[in-house]
């Protein structure tokens, strides 16, 4: 057969297998919004969730997903910031550097369920946070971390090496160069790999199992005390975040409609995600443009 044929005949079969994969994934995402998008309401968005009851709603996982995010992002993004600055800005090409890429790579493949075991022995055990938010922020860092620091460090390394040189060049210390010139360059690239990160966190489910907890208490939005136990802002009660609940409902949900409150949260959990991925690239384009300028 000529090589030409066995071209054609190769593209032909990538392009079918990945329309066929780009076809199941589209007929599942349209089907878990076309069971779910129904059941969303205002009401669902805003009342509480009921344990026997019908009628009850997501407001409290819902907030609770959106404030593991923040908290998570406010640990991981200096760490992940830090490192990436260290292994391209000044670690050298030694054993050192190269484990420490390995060590990144390794965790980045640990199951989440894993991370969340480790989690409930260091964090919520040995320091004694309980289960908390703050336990689980702390447990999707380390499931966070590895992803967020390649991001970051991608983002660093896209920027020309000719803008370090002239920096260097005009007696402005690497420092300064870094933070100056190199920073703002990778700018679009790390706030995209951020946004990015969070929608990761916001549909994390097993981590969470084992140090956020299963449970919401009552809590007042009114009250903005973060050192009150009823208060929305406090890091260290236990929240049952949105991928949970999911999960909960499906195991162990007591409610008549435990079906349609698990198809509307999955669509919500869908919804989001596909918002932060949106507003990532948004952000990214915007940032971009105006740096052009």
């Amino acid at each position: 057969m000529r090589p030409e044929k066995i071209d054609r005949l190769a593209t032909v079969i990538i392009l079918t297998l990945t329309g066929l994969v780009g076809v199941v994934l589209f007929a599942l995402l349209a089907y878990l919004l076309l069971s779910g998008i129904p059941h969303i309401s205002w009401h669902f968005l805003t009342s509480s969730a009921e344990s026997f009851r019908s009628g009850g709603g997501i407001r409290d996982q819902l907030f609770n997903s959106l404030y593991l995010v923040v908290l998570t992002l406010l640990v991981s993004v200096p760490l992940a910031l830090c490192a990436a600055i260290y292994l391209s800005e000044y670690a050298p090409d030694n054993r050192w550097t190269n484990l420490l890429r390995l060590a990144i790579e390794v965790l980045s493949s640990l199951p989440s369920v894993v991370v969340g075991l480790f989690g409930y022995l260091i964090f919520v055990l040995q320091w004694g946070l309980d289960f908390s938010l703050l336990a689980g922020a702390l447990a999707l860092t380390i499931l966070n971390l590895p992803m967020l620091t390649r991001a970051c460090e991608d983002a660093l390394r896209q920027v020309p090496y000719l803008q370090r040189q002239a920096g260097l060049g005009l007696g402005m210390s690497k420092w300064r160069v870094t933070t100056k010139i190199v920073l703002p360059a990778a700018l679009p690239g790390i706030i995209t790999g951020a946004i990015l990160s969070a929608g990761r966190i916001f549909g994390e489910a097993a981590a969470l199992i084992y140090t956020a907890g299963q449970s919401s208490p009552a809590i007042s939005y009114t009250d903005w005390n973060p050192f009150s136990p009823t208060s929305f802002l406090n890091p260290l009660r236990p929240a049952e975040t949105l991928a949970v609940h999911i999960w909960k409902v499906n195991s162990e949900g007591l409610v008549p409609d435990a079906r349609a409150v698990s198809n509307g949260s999955v669509a919500v959990l869908i919804l989001t995600i596909l918002i932060f991925n949106l507003l990532a690239r948004y952000i990214g384009y915007l940032i971009k443009r105006r740096l052009a300028k």
